[in-house]
């Protein structure tokens, strides 16, 4: 497969993935918002759910210090200078979808343009007709639909691959970032650990990645924070999970190693990733500090998306 083709694959997941994730940060910014401050403590969710993103300064120069909601909804979704933003994303997918159309089947191909028409139909409704949990909800689907036409209908060959790949390191990239956003942004003090406000966060961010239910399966429903960082760190059972996508990636780069005849540096950077944490325990994570331990995570799962760029996509596409 030609470099550049591999490049548009990979993005198609990683932007479509990213979509998701802002949809899954703007639900969990809008439940949290809509607790009753009486706890006099750290209650700009939105200012909380930007920083995460990294956004921060880039909101702040378009829209102003004050994070309004309605500014947010702009910015998150139907803003196209924002790259992180649902729109940019989509529209970013759907280009790298239409230099390689020939490498996807129809279904995903008719999957990811209509998404990216229905988003221009949303543009042009009434700003007043479109409630942010809507928006998140539609972009959940659109996302779903593409995810499982790419899973029925794609060949399980070197294009498949990348897409997972794609797929897997910015899911695991986005699961820390959620997961730091509940322990280190939102809670206001270590006084809160236990509260009524920190159960409440830690159901929201379940309900955000879809798992409260499969959560509830594997641990019984009891809420604590060492067992939520099992469950999303290292519980390979659940998909998103970092331990899942590293092994997911990994899976995909020795498939690729193994048709090409040869190994590179970027199936060594994802067997290093996956032994580490394959290794892990959570009491472990807790000592380093969960902050910290997450950190350095997407530090190395960067490192990991640099490696396959190195090995594979020379003729990068963005």
């Amino acid at each position: 497969m030609l470099s550049r083709t591999a490049a548009n694959l990979f993005w198609i997941a990683r932007y479509l993935e990213r979509a998701e994730t802002t949809a899954r940060l703007m639900d969990v910014g809008h439940r949290n918002a809509l607790l009753p401050n009486t706890g006099g403590g750290f209650r700009n969710e939105w200012g909380a759910i930007l920083q995460a993103m990294g956004a921060a300064g880039r909101f702040a120069e378009k829209y102003g210090d004050e994070t309004r909601q309605r500014d947010i909804e702009t910015f998150l979704f139907f803003d196209l200078d924002n790259p992180a933003s649902v729109g940019s994303c989509l529209g970013a997918a759907r280009e790298n979808a239409r230099i390689v159309r020939t490498a996807l089947t129809t279904q995903v191909w008719d999957a990811i343009n209509g998404a990216w028409q229905e988003f221009h139909a949303m543009q042009r409704r009434e700003r007043s007709q479109l409630a942010l949990p809507d928006l998140a909800d539609w972009t959940l689907r659109m996302t779903a639909l593409v995810r499982g036409s790419i899973e029925a209908t794609q060949l399980r060959d070197d294009g498949y691959h990348f897409l997972n790949i794609g797929y897997a390191i910015e899911r695991a990239d986005n699961t820390a970032r959620f997961l730091d956003v509940k322990y280190f942004v939102l809670l206001p003090s270590i006084s809160y650990v236990g509260s009524g406000l920190d159960t409440y966060q830690w159901t929201t961010l379940l309900r955000a990645l879809s798992a409260h239910r499969a959560y509830n399966w594997a641990y019984g429903g009891e809420l604590t924070a060492s067992r939520i960082a099992h469950f999303l760190i290292l519980n390979r059972l659940f998909p998103r999970s970092l331990l899942s996508c590293v092994g997911t990636a990994n899976d995909c780069l020795d498939s690729l190693a193994r048709g090409y005849g040869r190994a590179t540096p970027a199936q060594d950077a994802s067997r290093h990733l996956l032994a580490g944490l394959a290794e892990a325990k959570v009491e472990e994570i807790f000592d380093e500090g969960l902050h910290e331990f997450l950190t350095r995570f997407i530090a190395e799962n960067a490192a990991l998306a640099q490696a396959v760029h190195d090995a594979y996509l020379t003729g990068e596409a963005r």
